[in-house]
Order: C-alpha cells, then structure tokens, then sequence
C-alpha cells in the first residue's frame, strides 16, 4: 500500500503507506540466466553457493507461508543459492531506509509503488533494464503497473509483485429488493441507484446506496475524470482547478445533498468492506483484499463485482501495486536478479497469486488462473489496464496529507470544496517548496 526530501535525514521522516489485504543500463550487468525466471544476461550459473537476503511484509501467516513456498521452489531450481527471507513487521520503510543509510540494507526488499519516486530519485536502488531478456516478456506486464517503477532517466528499478484496482462491490439481494436488475455502468447511472437503495428512519440513514472513502488514494481518479491532474511536472500540487474540482464535486453532493452515500464511520464501521458487509452500505468501491474479507467474515452475505462505473464516459480506476527492487550496493546482483526475475516471472508470480490474496500483473498469469473471467475478480482485472495506480512523485505524501485533511473538511460541510482544495494546494506547495 502508500517526497521530496533534502537529504538522508529529511528521509526518515517520511511515512510507509503499504495497501494489502490488500507491486536503462545496469553497471553491473552480469547477471546470469535463470532456467526458471526467464531474464538473464549470462548463461552460466553462479559457481558457488550465495546467500541473499530478501525482506517484505505480510498481512496473514497464510500469506506468508505461501511466499515461503514460492522461494522453496525457486531455491530447488536454483540449488546455488539461498534466500533468508526477513519480515519487517513495523515501520517497514523507516527500517528499510534506516538500512539503506548504514549500508546493511537487503539485496532485494518490496516498495510499495507510492514509496518508489522517492528512493529511486536517492539513487539506492539498481537499474534492473540491463539484466531483462526477451524471454522475460516485458509485454506481459500491465503497462501501469510497470510504469510505476520506472524513474525520470527512463530506467526500470523494479518489477510489480502483484497488484489490486478497486471495482464496484454491490449486494445482489438489495438489487433484487429495489427492481434493479444489473449493476451501474456510468455514475448517472450509480446515482439512480444510490437513490433507491437508500434507507432511512426519519431523518436518519440506516442503509447508504453506496459507502464512500473520502481519500486521495482512492478519489485520485475522480480528479483526472474531466481532465485535472493531481500534480504538474515539477511535482507541485495542481488539483484545484476546475477541471480537477468537478469529479470531485459528484463524490460531495452525493453525500451532502443527495443523501444517498456516506463514509463508513457514518455508520460505525472501521473501512468500506465492513460497512458493505454489515449491509449499512448497498455499493462501495473497494479492492481484491475485500474479497477474502467478506467471504470469510460475512458468509452468507450474496455480493457481485462489476468494474468501477464510468465518469465523464471515461474508464477509471485506481490501482496499488507493490515491486521487488534490488539495493544498488548488493554485492550478489547475478543471483539478485535471478530471485526478483522469478518472482515476477510467469512461474513465480503464478504461484504467489494462486490463492487470490492479491492479483497477477502479468495479464498471462491472470488467465491462465481464469481471474480474467472469475465472477469477483473479473472486474478487478478488467480494471488493470486503465488504472491510474496509487503513485505521483516524491511529493505525493505531502500532498496527500494536505489533501486529505481538507477533503474530510469539504465532505463533512465545514468548508466549501473550492475553498479547502485551494488550501489544501497552497499549503503542500509551501511545504514542498519549504524542503526543496
């Protein structure tokens, strides 16, 4: 899941965002070529045996046991060498960079797709481009999920693990109830809907038509529905235009006026998937995470998927991805890139989402497990390809807290939404301009 720093200490202030349960040239290009991953540069294996380290997170034992298997497999293809596989349970990127600075970082690690532009512009982490082959199928990739590893020199400095974009979440019973037979395609059309799955006692909402995340990470493609963008090109934040307003606007009056959507502490839930799940919202717009969620918290709850309504008659949808990277200053980068180029190869990537706790960013190895056509995850899939994923600069954390901050402002009445995102803009500016 989750800057503009001034130097190595200016790093450490940074915050990890990770969403789960929710993905050039080298100067060492020596990397050698792997029967199972499928990229290389040298035809000969390492010659004597190497231990590398590996470090990430985890969200369940289940998830974790399952990345445990996928190394065991790469390690029986690759008897050469070892992975000590580390979890960093709290303050994964404060460990990381605290690492990074006193040389001890890992040879490969997870960043989380919103944290890559700020250590790729520190120049920590290996250009991967020179070790890729044709047999590791760059094309196989979603092309925003690539993308976002990609630093501003063009280079490549990651590969994406797995991913989720969110989809429309709609409770089929409540469908049923209000005469409506198929999902929303536009946002007209989710409107209507909202309209007549609302239930009220008196004044009060009992059951929102549809629940809300009033968030950057999840509005950042409302935004760009009628042509804003969220920064320009020196990263500075540029939302509050009146083409960045607009999408905007519909999430607001939704629920202030309309009545017909609300945020899940509205209802005294913690998150959109319990909200959805206790049946106090009819839609809401979440990620694959909540699939495992409901079926196992709310099992005879009867839900369907169907890709996030259009907007303006545009697609869209947000993505979170996270990568394997490999340290710069690795002293086993042959046998680094033979591990990253498993794990993100066919293979590897096959067996690390074969259980659904995440989704394939290889569109191969989504088909190959039938998520393309599986009822739920259909939609979520459908979505990788015109998603915006979760990512837009170095200075995205500190536009992302002004902007949230005064988002909540305008969603909960207390300000008007030109007048909080033209603060919410000003005040990042100043904090960006402040660091540079």
């Amino acid at each position: 899941m989750q800057k503009k720093w001034t130097g190595w200490a200016a790093l450490m202030l940074t915050t990890a965002m990770v969403l789960s349960a929710c993905g050039g040239s080298s100067g060492n290009n020596s990397g050698n070529a792997s029967s199972s991953g499928g990229a290389s540069a040298s035809p000969s294996a390492p010659a004597e045996n190497v231990e590398l380290t590996l470090a990430g997170w985890t969200s369940s034992p289940e998830e974790q046991s399952l990345l445990q298997q996928v190394l065991d497999e790469f390690q029986a293809k690759n008897p050469t060498i070892k992975v000590k596989y580390e979890v960093i349970a709290d303050q994964y990127m404060d460990v990381i960079k605290t690492r990074l600075i006193g040389g001890e970082a890992p040879d490969v690690f997870y960043l989380d797709a919103f944290e890559a532009p700020g250590l790729i512009e520190k120049g920590v982490l290996e250009p991967l481009d020179g070790y890729v082959t044709d047999d590791f199928d760059l094309a196989d990739f979603e092309t925003p999920m690539v993308e976002a590893f990609k630093g501003k020199d063009g280079k490549t400095y990651g590969f994406p693990k797995d991913t989720s974009t969110l989809a429309l979440f709609y409770n089929k019973k409540m469908f049923a109830d209000a005469g409506i037979a198929n999902p929303p395609a536009t946002w007209e059309e989710l409107q209507a809907a909202a309209e007549k799955l609302t239930k009220k006692d008196g004044s009060k909402v009992s059951v929102y038509g549809l629940g809300q995340a009033p968030e950057l990470a999840r509005q950042m493609f409302m935004i760009q529905a009628f042509g804003g963008k969220l920064t320009d090109d020196q990263g500075m934040a540029a939302f509050a235009t009146p083409e960045g307003l607009k999408g905007l606007q519909l999430v607001i009056d939704q629920h202030l006026k309309a009545k017909t959507a609300g945020q899940p502490s509205d209802v005294g839930a913690g998150w959109g998937g319990e909200m959805f799940g206790q049946q106090k919202a009819a839609m809401v717009i979440e990620g694959n995470w909540a699939i495992p969620y409901l079926q196992t918290n709310f099992k005879d709850l009867d839900f369907g998927t169907a890709e996030v309504p259009t907007v303006n008659g545009k697609k869209g949808t947000m993505a979170y991805t996270v990568g394997y990277v490999m340290n710069k200053e690795s002293k086993k980068k042959d046998a680094a890139w033979k591990l990253i180029s498993y794990l993100t190869g066919k293979e590897g990537m096959k067996t690390w989402t074969s259980k659904g706790f995440a989704l394939p960013t290889r569109k191969s190895v989504a088909a190959e497990l039938g998520y393309d056509k599986d009822p739920l995850r259909g939609a979520l899939v459908a979505g990788g390809s015109y998603s915006t994923t979760w990512q837009a600069g170095a200075t995205l954390p500190t536009i992302m807290n002004n902007f949230n901050n005064q988002f909540v402002a305008a969603y909960t009445g207390q300000s008007t939404l030109e007048e909080a995102m033209k603060l919410a803009q000003e005040t990042a500016n100043s904090e960006i301009k402040a660091g540079q």
